[in-house]
């Protein structure tokens, strides 16, 4: 008896395995066709050799933040035969142009594959004539109604954002902020910042501010110092974060100098914003690490895209790769309805189907929270799949990440 007792509990061990190892098989047996930066190296080498060329810069130049800022791409004949595009083309990229500014930087357009029309780097990168539908509003979140002060935004009883510059390493075409883009790039006035930061000094309840834009790291290693010397010298302040697109767009703006500064003003976080696997190359690794040795704690916010990264597999193999670089996934943000933005709109369905195969399938530390943000303001919002399916007075029922389904005593 007790060998046939063993060699049940063997076997259902066995079953138990093996139903694990093949609730995660489809993801297997795909994830290895989704490619991050770092497995189609060898293919974004050759690009960044012809825009060098292109260009007539030397490697050195080319690891220069500044000399990327300053050979940012903003005229489609530019580079239109770098990544495939057909002269019909051009001619519509023109004139949205005209409306809608882009700007993408070398590096960047270093990872758009020519021979891939629908590649997640140029969806991202490059203009559409989609973004002429007029659905949308320039300011869906009314970030003008929330402002209390100019460079200000505060939705929260104990934080705000303040938005220190409208520039960018390149100007995503999904921005919920286009409308702050204008003609040139222009740095908010240090007088500007100095209201805002009077602003927190005089508000006792304020103990976390977010220094965003565009992108907080489009200021100059001079001017984030001074900002956060002037913070840190306000007692209450707890909490420094930078909102950045630089080491997914600019990864060469993680400078040393950069770094050193950060560290003196700790606790300093950062939340930057991978949205493809495409996007983690060895360049923007070790930008995620070199902040990461400086004891930052580095946050993911991916927005949710049509064609970009709205399919299960494809956020687990970004989220499974961003730990690997030591970026904790943080947000999934469904897409605002931002004009000029509507062919990356999704369904909400699609997002809670992510998350559904995510739980259970994959560490908890890969796992982001799926945020909605409440229209005119109304703030952040989360959502999950429903896992409690009825709550009482004396138990509640809920569901696992397998469907099977429990009681726990609520007394």
């Amino acid at each position: 008896m007790g060998n046939l007792a063993a060699k049940t509990v063997h076997r259902t061990n066995t079953d138990r395995f093996t139903r694990l190892k093949d609730s995660i098989a489809d993801y297997i047996e795909c994830k290895d066709s989704i490619l991050t930066g770092l497995e189609d190296q060898e293919r974004i080498e050759i690009q960044k050799r012809k825009i060098m060329e292109r260009l007539g810069a030397t490697e050195k130049e080319w690891n220069d933040y500044k000399w990327q800022l300053a050979n940012r791409f903003t005229d489609i004949k530019d580079f239109a035969d770098l990544i495939g595009i057909s002269p019909k083309s051009i001619e519509r990229i023109e004139e949205i142009g005209r409306t809608y500014r882009y700007a993408i930087s070398p590096y960047y357009l270093s990872l758009i594959d020519p021979k891939d029309l629908n590649c997640p780097i140029r969806r991202q990168a490059v203009p559409s004539p989609d973004e002429l539908n007029l659905d949308g509003d320039l300011d869906p979140m009314d970030e003008a109604g929330w402002t209390p002060v100019d460079s200000v935004t505060r939705r929260y009883p104990d934080r705000l954002i303040i938005k220190v510059t409208n520039a960018c390493g390149m100007y995503c075409r999904f921005c919920q902020r286009r409308r702050m883009i204008g003609e040139i790039d222009n740095n908010v006035s240090w007088n500007k910042i100095k209201t805002a930061i009077d602003y927190v000094r005089k508000n006792k309840e304020i103990r976390d501010v977010l220094i965003t834009g565009g992108d907080s790291f489009m200021l100059s290693d001079r001017m984030i110092e001074k900002l956060l010397r002037s913070l840190r010298e306000i007692d209450h302040v707890e909490i420094i974060r930078f909102g950045t697109r630089t080491p997914v767009t600019l990864p060469q703006r993680i400078t040393e100098n950069l770094v050193n500064i950060l560290k003196k003003y700790h606790p300093v976080y950062v939340n930057t914003h991978f949205n493809s696997p495409r996007e983690i190359t060895k360049e923007s690794k070790e930008a995620c690490e070199r902040l990461a040795n400086a004891g930052i704690p580095l946050g993911n916010q991916m927005v949710l895209l049509n064609g970009v990264n709205n399919d299960p597999y494809i956020v687990r193999k970004l989220n499974q790769n961003l730990l690997k670089s030591r970026v904790k996934p943080y947000y999934i943000f469904h897409p605002k309805t931002v004009k000029g933005t509507s062919h990356f709109w999704v369904r909400i369905e699609e997002g809670l189907e992510i998350m559904e195969t995510l739980r259970g399938r994959t560490s908890g530390m890969a796992i982001p929270t799926y945020i909605v943000n409440g229209p005119g303001g109304l703030g952040k919002t989360p959502i999950l799949p429903n896992y409690l399916m009825y709550i009482g007075d004396e138990k509640a029922v809920f569901r696992n990440w397998e469907g099977k389904t429990f009681e726990v005593d609520n007394k």
